[in-house]
């Protein structure tokens, strides 16, 4: 993967046309030049991945053009190519930054082994670009609730299997944490792992960020980029808030999910891939294929083997555990020396209803670590959490319970629904700190649909960190 456009510096017509007509066969994209002036001129014209260069040329030495080509901001991979091999010679290649060296005459078993090389180089280097942050993230999934070793069983059953996976829940629950448990726990774990939010990338970028784009496809496509797609070639590839993706992407995704190819944006090169694919969402998609915003065909492609994550208040049991596991881990990162919760605080934490669910529960966690000074319990109202409208204590503070309907606040019979909904939205960006990402988790809404909201309501407030 990653390798198209290649460019041959040679004097000798024989050699040149032949790796060309070799080249072109294996569908790469080839240039050709005679002198080092030629191929200096192409490289400042286009942008190639790979240069196989002569080291003696009629007008000076392949070194001085790869001296060149290593100040380019993009600079391609160098093979130098002579007929006078020297190990003086091919260290110096080397210490230039020479990514191969070919002693001639060489056959098409070299060239092949080169451009294999080459090829997973570049897909290693561009998947740790990306991910470099991401893979350090080492959260795990916590809980032994009976709703919570349902889940694990799950998992166990389908990660070593090839089957596509539709995880389901609502905002702050794991389903990212569920996906990686299922990679980590399958065949491709020492493959790339990839994921995209489908929300939070612009409408109009999301099928370059799907299958990469050209070089010119578009305004600002200044190089050729490669997609989630491309770099998840041979791993798992995990597509968060796939409800977000726009109508007209949802059929190009059904055929990569059928046929596992397609082409860049701008491109004619059909691109395969052996990628798994998991899927994340916080909507009924049932529920988005009867409004029509949700093509049946594609849900049905995703919905091979669904997993429901269980929301908090179905597992109340694994709040006291999420809990200390939380206060442990922010009371190091602070610097604090908290030995616990007080009663009340305990009391608080089983009573609350935790719509934000675990990603709630953790913020609620670490302001209270904050909050508390070195060498006292966590209190209740460090916890800021809004009192319960009629509390209901699970049995020995652990027993499972049904779920309450929250109480609901009461309007003025004044006021439309149109702007009961703007001013929930005010009041819940206020409450978060103007943060638009937090807000919509809490709304249990995608942010690009608070965002679209925000847009019809003309109103300019809050961000998105």
């Amino acid at each position: 993967m990653g390798l198209d456009k290649i460019l041959v510096v040679d004097d000798e017509r024989v050699i040149r046309q032949a790796m060309e007509l070799w080249l072109r066969d294996k569908r790469y994209g080839v240039s050709s030049a005679d002198s080092m002036a030629g191929g200096d001129r192409m490289l400042r014209n286009d942008t190639f991945d790979l240069v196989f260069l002569d080291l003696n040329l009629p007008d000076g030495t392949g070194m001085e053009l790869l001296e060149r080509i290593q100040r380019m901001p993009e600079r391609p991979h160098v093979v130098l190519m002579t007929g006078d091999a020297t190990l003086a010679s091919a260290i110096s290649a080397i210490r230039l930054g020479a990514f191969d060296y070919l002693v001639k005459p060489f056959g098409k078993d070299n060239i092949e082994l080169v451009l294999r090389r080459a090829e997973a180089f570049n897909h290693v280097v561009r998947v740790n670009q990306i991910l470099s942050a991401d893979l350090s993230d080492t959260r795990d999934l916590m809980g032994s609730s009976p709703a919570f070793e349902t889940l694990r069983e799950m998992i166990r059953k389908v990660a070593p299997t090839e089957a596509t996976v539709l995880i389901e829940g609502e905002n702050g629950t794991g389903k990212e944490l569920v996906a990686r448990a299922i990679y980590r726990a399958s065949g491709r774990a020492q493959s790339p792992y990839i994921k995209v939010n489908c929300a939070a990338v612009p409408e109009n970028l999301i099928e370059s960020e799907f299958f990469g784009h050209e070089k010119g496809s578009f305004t600002g496509a200044t190089d050729r980029r490669e997609g989630r797609f491309e770099l998840a070639n041979g791993g798992t590839l995990l597509l968060d808030e796939i409800s977000e993706i726009p109508a007209h992407l949802q059929a190009k995704l059904l055929r990569v999910l059928q046929e596992r190819e397609f082409e860049r944006v701008g491109g004619t090169k059909t691109i395969k891939v052996d990628v798994r694919v998991l899927a994340a969402t916080n909507r009924d998609l049932m529920k988005a294929v009867a409004a029509g915003e949700f093509r049946e065909d594609l849900f049905y492609r995703l919905n091979v083997f669904p997993v429901h994550v269980p929301a908090l208040r179905e597992r109340p049991a694994d709040i006291p555990v999420l809990a200390e596991h939380f206060l442990k881990r922010f009371a190091r990162l602070h610097g604090r020396g908290i030995p616990g919760f007080s009663a009340a605080a305990s009391a608080a934490l089983l009573q609350h209803r935790w719509s934000g669910n675990v990603r709630e529960l953790q913020n609620a966690i670490e302001r209270s670590v904050i909050l508390t000074e070195s060498g006292h319990q966590v209190e209740a109202a460090t916890l800021g959490l809004a009192p319960a409208p009629n509390p209901q204590p699970y049995a020995d503070g652990l027993a499972k319970h049904e779920p309450q309907e929250p109480s609901r606040p009461k309007s003025s019979p004044t006021l439309s629904l149109h702007d009961v909904e703007k001013e929930h939205i005010l009041r819940t960006l206020e409450a978060t700190g103007g943060n638009r990402a937090r807000a919509a988790d809490v709304l249990q809404i995608s942010i690009r649909t608070l965002r679209n909201k925000l847009n019809e309501y003309q109103l300019n407030v809050g961000d998105e960190a």
